[in-house]
């Protein structure tokens, strides 16, 4: 790992902040927090996958000692979403279940004991139902009815259906020399934090207070507005320490809303803190998603046209469902030059936990499938795989065909590092050893929020008075260390060590509005918005000590080493206040309008995209079928580092997760049930699991991040994937084209390879899908592929400046 040194904050290693706290077991997370008198909450889950609710009998359950109150959905009928078109979720179901889990009643009691015996004790008859658990079935007319049937224009399961067609396809697929046509798998899968969902509800003098781990307390606060029918400024969300979410909690959920109405009809605390089995319900990870890929390409490999189809299980709720539809095919054209594409996307509900947003959002599917589909391109063509993609890599301060702008983009830098390190040319050639190449793309955050506005994504303020510095922000830190960055930037500005920042974050009560933890948005977006704030309040102190010290050119003053000119900070502080009084100061940041001329195009721009390139080393035992990665490669265009050893932190995180998703991680159902829902039998890979990861940061500056930096968060996690599928073909010359890669995979690829049939295993087909026609977009013209003027002359300016 190598970085440029520098004097000030930014671009040092330091320990998290909250670091000490977590390992010595001082933070205070959602269930540790008792208030006097707390109730506990236990939530009655349905045990059928599909049936109408025909009655609900809590009267035993009320008769047990101990017992306070007992809700259903008739004392919460509002339905809520975190997207405004998905709307499609009940804190309690009042009329019908869509899956096992789905929230029916839940309990207040003395303690969770007396809570569970309760819901054990209430009784509910069920209609069934016919269940829908493929996405193949949920494509037929359903035998019952819809799984939302309010939502549902048709007699099919159809969530969302998008189709979109860029430039020329036809001419494209005309002028190519090979035309490949494959279809690949990607099984749903689970985000597995440490910490399980968490709430705790208090309703005082007409005002509630809800404690969440949650990633998103402005939506949060929204949907409890919404359903419990009160006014905002009636409602108070504060994110309590966090212990993992990866995009888990990414939802306004069930328990959030359940506590707030009991803490209401009590006038008691009321906490609620899942299972780990509840977990798996609650979910809203990895959708299962099929691909099928048309590509033409010229002799040399060079891409001429790309057809992508893809069909996702969503479960049986919305979640992030319309936009994670987009994300499977709308960011491909980011990292490969694709000079006509066509997409066309399908979202299925089915009786399933609801999937939404797992680290990468949609797009590791699609980047599983482009990589390996360009893989086997490359071998029919006899050409490198490597340097067929290379031939392909789009270029810095370009636009897409689908209209998505490109800044900087460290896609060659990142290529070289790792074949370099990797001795990917000169590696082992023998049975059972391969090694595998695969790049990614991922955002900096939307560029378009979850509900229009043009107010900004990102708001801060910065307060500094005698005794220090304070950071407000609405962000919230779910491990990432975003906390660390905000008050590295503070500090970079302020000229103070990051440890002499208070920060004060997540409560809305206190902080400005920032959206949330998702989409890799905070580094980028809540940064820029400190980093705007902090150089207001720097321009104040320098300006008095300034007039102080009678010096007339600002730029004469130093700042930096806990100094401003000939004074301290704390001195400098108080010569500040003493002439302009409270010193305060707000910065905000709001993306710019880089969408397309088309509906659907607020889906996958991004004010930057950060870029990864990925080997990895596997040894495939092929009497087995065990797949066992030796050492990784991986290096990241972080566009600049603010905490390298952070970002090394994400990167590796990133492996790993991405390690479990290749290997074993599947979130599978058996007649409506789910297989596995522990963690001791879903499968994830340990530390000791883990093998060597060597980790490149590799730096672009771009123009638009604070001090040029991007996202570090999602992207590292992508190229993993499909990167390990293709070092076991490398190693046994078959393809398993599905995740995880199990040894029963390998070993059916091995067999049909043996038996002459293609070494492949995985599906055979995509299912008919009544797209209709698609909307048809010009590309940008040929002399606005370069979106570089202003942007290139950026370089030139401050770092961080717009």
């Amino acid at each position: 790992m190598t970085v440029p040194d520098r004097t000030g904050s930014v671009g040092r290693s330091y320990p998290r902040l909250d670091g000490s706290a977590k390992v010595r077991g001082q933070a205070v997370y959602a269930d540790d927090i008792a208030l006097p008198r707390m109730l506990h909450c236990k939530i009655l889950r349905a045990q059928a996958p599909h049936a109408r609710i025909l009655s609900i009998d809590a009267s035993a359950a009320r008769r047990l000692p101990g017992v306070v109150a007992i809700i259903t959905g008739r004392d919460l009928p509002i339905r809520f979403g975190i997207l405004p078109v998905s709307q499609d979720e009940a804190a309690l179901e009042e009329h019908k279940v869509r899956y096992v889990g789905d929230p029916v009643a839940a309990v207040a009691a003395v303690d969770e004991e007396t809570a569970a015996a309760a819901c054990e004790a209430i009784e509910v008859e069920y209609e069934l139902l016919t269940p829908v658990m493929t996405i193949e079935e949920a494509l037929k007319e359903a035998t019952d009815e819809p799984i939302q049937e309010s939502f549902s224009r048709r007699r099919d399961n159809i969530h969302r259906l998008v189709s979109y067609e860029f430039g020329d396809l036809e001419a494209g697929f005309a002028a190519a020399d090979h035309v490949r046509e494959d279809v690949f798998f990607f099984q749903g899968n689970t985000h597995l934090p440490m910490e399980q969902h968490s709430a705790i509800a208090s309703h005082v003098d007409g005002r509630l207070t809800l404690w969440s781990s949650t990633q998103v307390v402005h939506y949060v606060h929204r949907a409890l507005s919404r359903v419990l029918e009160l006014p905002m400024n009636r409602i108070r969300v504060i994110g309590a320490v966090h212990g993992g979410g990866f995009g888990g909690k990414t939802d306004p959920f069930a328990h959030e809303i359940v506590v707030g109405k009991l803490a209401m009809l009590t006038g008691r605390p009321v906490k609620c803190t899942l299972t780990r089995e509840e977990v798996f319900y609650a979910h809203r990870g990895r959708h299962p998603t099929l691909l099928w890929y048309r590509t033409g390409v010229t002799r040399d490999g060079r891409i001429t046209a790309m057809h992508l189809r893809t069909a996702l299980d969503g479960g049986a709720y919305g979640s992030y469902g319309a936009a994670s539809v987009f994300y499977t095919g709308t960011l491909q054209t980011v990292t490969y030059d694709i000079p006509a594409y066509k997409f066309e996307g399908v979202r299925v509900y089915t009786n399933k936990a609801p999937c939404g947003p797992k680290r990468g959002h949609g797009t590791p599917q699609g980047r599983f499938g482009i990589e390996l589909h360009l893989e086997k391109i490359a071998h029919e063509l006899g050409l490198d795989p490597v340097e067929v993609k290379r031939r392909n890599f789009v270029k810095p301060f370009s636009r897409t065909v689908n209209w998505l702008r490109v800044t900087s983009c460290g896609l060659e830098e990142c290529t070289a590092k790792v074949l370099e390190a990797s001795g990917y040319a000169q590696r082992e050639r023998r049975t059972g050893h391969g090694m595998g190449f695969a790049i990614s793309a991922y955002m900096s955050g939307a560029g378009t929020a979850i509900y229009w506005n043009d107010m900004p994504h990102s708001e801060v303020q910065v307060k500094v008075d005698r005794t220090g510095a304070t950071v407000y922000c609405g962000a919230m830190d779910i491990g990432q260390g975003s906390d660390m960055v905000l008050a590295q930037i503070a500090a970079e500005e302020l000229g103070i060590e990051p440890r002499d920042v208070r920060l004060v974050t997540a409560d809305t009560d206190l902080t400005p509005v920032d959206l949330g933890s998702y989409s890799s948005r905070v580094t980028f977006m809540a940064g820029n918005a400190a980093l705007e704030a902090a150089r207001k309040m720097r321009a104040l102190l320098v300006e008095a000590v300034a007039d102080r010290m009678g010096v007339a050119d600002l730029e004469e003053i130093d700042v930096g080493g806990g100094r401003i000119g000939e004074f301290s900070f704390e001195e400098a502080c108080v010569i500040a206040t003493t002439r302009f009084g409270a010193l305060s100061t707000t910065g905000s940041y709001k993306p710019p309008r880089i969408g397309g001329p088309f509906k659907g195009s607020g889906v996958g721009p991004s004010p930057a995209y950060s870029y990864s390139a990925a080997v990895v080393d596997v040894e495939a035992d092929p009497r087995t079928g065990i797949v066992t990665v030796g050492k990784v490669w991986i290096a990241h265009d972080i566009g600049r580092s603010i905490n390298p050893l952070l970002v090394v932190g994400q990167v590796e995180g990133g492996v790993y997760m991405g390690l479990g998703e290749a290997l074993m991680e599947e979130q599978e159902y058996r007649k409506g049930l789910h297989k596995w829902p522990s963690m001791l039998e879903y499968k994830s890979p340990t530390f000791l699991d883990t093998p060597p990861i060597e980790t490149f940061l590799v730096e672009t500056i771009d123009p638009e991040g604070p001090y040029g930096a991007k996202e570090a968060g999602q992207g590292p996690l992508l190229p993993v994937i499909p990167a390990v599928n293709a070092a076991v073909f490398d190693a046994l010359g078959v393809w398993v084209d599905e995740t995880p890669i199990t040894p029963e995979k390998v070993l059916r690829a091995l067999d049909a390879k043996a038996k002459g049939k293609p070494p492949r295993h995985g599906p055979r087909s995509f299912p008919a899908v009544p797209y209709g026609e698609p909307i048809r977009v010009d590309p940008p013209a040929r002399d606005d592929l370069r979106v570089g003027a202003e942007l290139e002359a950026a370089f030139g300016q401050t770092p961080g400046a717009h």
